[in-house]
């Protein structure tokens, strides 16, 4: 069976057997609570393996900048994170970050919060909010080195969710499927109205599959202008 193990040694990602354990037991409480909770529509533990606990890790296989992430001390959020999906996982293989977790539905946060007890994670902190309300919060706007998200949404519409929590000089991180070039010729200008700049696209191919991956890499250059994101819903009717 290829699970969590296999992706770790072929993605080289070096992680202990107690990481290991933790994203197994990670999985498990995903998948049991699965049963009285949409929470994923993924419920093979090998399908899962891969396209939840792998393609989250992703990050710090193909994203050189982060490759050192599990030494860091870095603030990162991840924004509309449903399940826990990219940042539970970062956060077992990357203790040292300081995780925030953000999402619109209360009884996924008590989930999540369920989760950070079971496995005793530290510096994570849960935050029931629409993205929109959460980057008006003083504590959280312009607060994270990191922003990233599974989100799906055009990137016009994330760089609006997303980009506010930046912290100028810091990034935003996209986890897109496939070809993103006409999504990023549409988001041009709203990332650049909300302080980003598009550094690259990081293009890889999900580990032992033909699933496509692309990184889109936002560098915040700029505070964001007061007046984003607009009310809740704005952006997803009104794309900048």
């Amino acid at each position: 069976m290829k699970d969590i193990r296999y992706y770790s040694d072929l993605m080289n990602l070096g992680l202990s057997d107690d990481k290991l354990d933790a994203l197994n037991e990670y999985m498990n409480m995903v998948l049991k609570t699965n049963e009285v909770m949409n929470l994923t529509a993924i419920t093979d533990p090998e399908e899962f393996a891969l396209k939840h606990l792998a393609d989250s890790l992703s990050l710090i296989s193909y994203v050189e900048e982060y490759k050192d992430l599990p030494a860091s001390d870095i603030s990162v959020i991840d924004v509309g994170t449903g399940a826990g999906f990219p940042g539970i996982p970062l956060k077992i293989a990357c203790p040292g970050i300081k995780l925030t977790l953000l999402d619109s539905l209360n009884k996924r946060i008590r989930f999540l919060d369920e989760v950070v007890s079971e496995l005793g994670l530290k510096d994570v902190t849960t935050v029931h909010a629409r993205a929109e309300e959460g980057a008006r919060k003083a504590e959280l706007r312009d607060g994270f080195d990191l922003v990233v998200s599974r989100a799906v949404a055009s990137m016009n519409v994330l760089a609006e969710y997303c980009l506010p929590f930046a912290k100028v000089g810091g990034s935003f991180v996209s986890y897109k499927s496939g070809e993103v070039a006409n999504e990023l010729a549409d988001a041009k200008k709203s990332i650049f109205l909300l302080g980003g700049s598009l550094l690259r696209v990081e293009e890889a191919s999900l580990a032992d599959s033909d699933i496509k991956r692309s990184f889109v890499i936002i560098k915040k250059e700029k505070k964001t202008p007061r007046a984003y994101p607009r009310k809740p819903g704005t952006a997803r009717k009104s794309p900048l």
